[in-house]
């Protein structure tokens, strides 16, 4: 081939490649056309109503009929993907699970990842219609410092506003806690604000000063890329210099980790996670093995920021606590092993097969996963713990977790300390929860395969674990940085203790004195605490 004609060739190649990738690159302000968003509507609707197996559990079927339609109405123009993800999210949450979720695309969940964008500068406590500022990003800011009450935000009243983020967030049944504590999650107030109420360069923050008079200021956007310390959360507590070894040792600890009291005998263990690859039996071992050879008469296990996980490590924690034999569910079925829209279903292959193994169809025509139904757990005879126990939980307190504090609950050694969980007592849809991907957006949303029922004995009421003893947030305590759930837990074993000693008890058994929690007396001083402060 002659020399220039090559060039040309190479050069005309290149082109069309650069025209191909500049066609192809994402765009974050990418709109899509009705047809386009009606299609992923249509089958986000069709593969909810084949597949999820609790779909009408809280919500009747014309009920969710309604709010099906009320979202395919709104799709008469085009649309950006978070836009789209919005008419979802508020259709999705009136299922009232809390495994059922809408996620954004690869694509825009990569782009979020590294674009910085500027967004609301505040991170804020929620809770009964309140709402107190807990961080403030834009550290110059003297006036909406931490614990203070915010009235309003641009004329939205602070009830307004969150009637209205709670039409987009999702729940086991009708605990609201949940929504709570997602809404006061680091910059999930921030992130959905925009999607709700559309963009803005300011906001006008209508306050309460320190002597409770109405003031009002302007809040401007932060931007954290002029922010060269906007590392604010995790980072803090591990710092940037020290080694991998090191650092992956504190990240071990901050996950799940045991500090004990000798002062007072106590024990104080925070379990963030009951997920794979945290070494879980081997911390359950040697920690239990610990309370037992010190003779520990007061155990606290902080479950606050326990999303779940893996049920066999949340059942095996109950096994060293629970005082009789046990069930992890009196029903576990799926409605189907595979449908028509399993090419939309990630890994649905391999969900399949493993449904093959585990489950059989009964007469009632569900997949029952028949182990679960029949196996009685027992209680663990080596390193069994038999002292008080005390449960600090709250909205976070979800999934697996949710099943250990309701099937310990009510026995005479344990009190739940703090909040309603975010997951239901009752029971959940979970197991299984492969993605779907729309195929037109790209956007994701959770799947799961199998209703549970824990105990059908319980009321399904809707509600997650109630705590014996409520310890709820309050101003002073947000603008304090009061960890006051520990606190409540702490007066409550002083409590014992001055009862026990009163009555002449030795004070070494299971009831005997103790006190816990972060910042106890000759505990390590190692990162929960603070940790506890930043995410309560």
């Amino acid at each position: 081939m002659n020399r220039s004609y090559l060039f040309l060739y190479l050069f005309l190649f290149a082109l069309c490649q650069s025209c191909r990738t500049t066609e192809n690159a994402f765009s974050p302000d990418r709109k899509y056309s009705p047809e386009q968003l009606r299609g992923d509507y249509t089958l986000f609707r069709n593969i909810l109503e084949d597949m999820h197996p609790s779909l009408y559990w809280y919500c009747t079927r014309d009920s969710m009929n309604y709010y099906f339609a009320r979202g395919y109405a709104r799709l008469n123009d085009s649309m950006t993907e978070p836009q789209f993800r919005s008419v979802l999210s508020f259709v999705i949450s009136r299922i009232d699970c809390g495994h059922t979720s809408v996620r954004f695309s690869k694509d825009y969940s990569k782009y979020l990842d590294t674009a910085h964008r500027p967004s609301f500068p505040l991170i804020m406590k929620c809770w009964n219609d309140t709402m107190v500022v807990s961080i403030n990003l834009n550290r110059s800011d003297t006036i909406l410092k931490r614990g203070t009450i915010v009235e309003s935000i641009n004329g939205h009243s602070v009830p307004e506003m969150i009637d209205t983020f709670f039409n987009y967030f999702v729940t086991d049944g009708y605990s609201q806690t949940g929504k709570y504590q997602y809404l006061s999650n680091g910059l999930n107030f921030a992130n959905w604000y925009p999607a709700i109420y559309g963009d803005t360069s300011a906001f006008v923050v209508k306050y309460l000063d320190a002597d409770s008079q109405e003031k009002q200021t302007i809040v401007p956007l932060y931007d954290p890329r002029a922010d060269t310390n906007r590392r604010l959360f995790r980072n803090r507590l591990i710092p940037r210099h020290e080694s991998k070894r090191s650092r992956k040792a504190i990240d071990a600890f901050l996950t799940r980790n045991l500090q004990i009291d000798t002062g007072s005998h106590a024990g104080f263990m925070t379990l963030t996670t009951f997920e794979h690859g945290n070494h879980l039996r081997r911390f359950f071992r040697q920690s239990f093995r610990t309370l037992s050879e010190k003779q520990i008469p007061n155990l606290v296990i902080d479950l606050r920021s326990n999303g779940g996980g893996d049920a066999s490590f949340s059942t095996l924690l109950t096994r060293y606590i629970i005082d009789r034999k046990f069930k992890l569910a009196d029903s576990l079925y799926a409605l189907h092993k595979h449908s028509r829209y399993d090419k939309y279903i990630d890994k649905s292959f391999l969900y399949r097969l493993l449904m093959d193994v585990v489950t059989s169809k009964r007469s009632d025509g569900k997949y029952h996963f028949g182990y679960f139904e029949r196996h009685y757990y027992s209680p663990r005879s080596k390193y069994h713990y038999d002292g008080q126990v005390y449960l600090l939980t709250g909205g976070n307190s979800f999934s697996a977790t949710t099943l250990f504090a309701g099937t310990v609950k009510g026995q005479k050694n344990v009190t739940i300390v703090g909040e309603e969980t975010g997951g239901g007592f009752y029971g959940n849809t979970a197991w299984m929860i492969p993605d779907v991907t729309l195929p037109n957006t790209g956007i994701r949303f959770r799947l799961p395969r199998f209703r549970l029922v824990v105990d059908r004995t319980r009321e399904k009421n809707g509600r997650g674990v109630l705590p014996d003893v409520p310890a709820l947030p309050t101003v002073e305590a947000i603008g304090k940085g009061l960890d006051f759930k520990a606190m409540k837990v702490k007066e409550l074993i002083q409590l014992r203790a001055a009862m026990h000693t009163a009555s002449g008890s030795s004070g070494l058994g299971p009831s005997g004195p103790g006190a816990a929690g972060p910042g106890a007396a000759g505990a390590p001083a190692v990162g929960a605490g603070s940790q506890a402060q930043q995410r309560k």
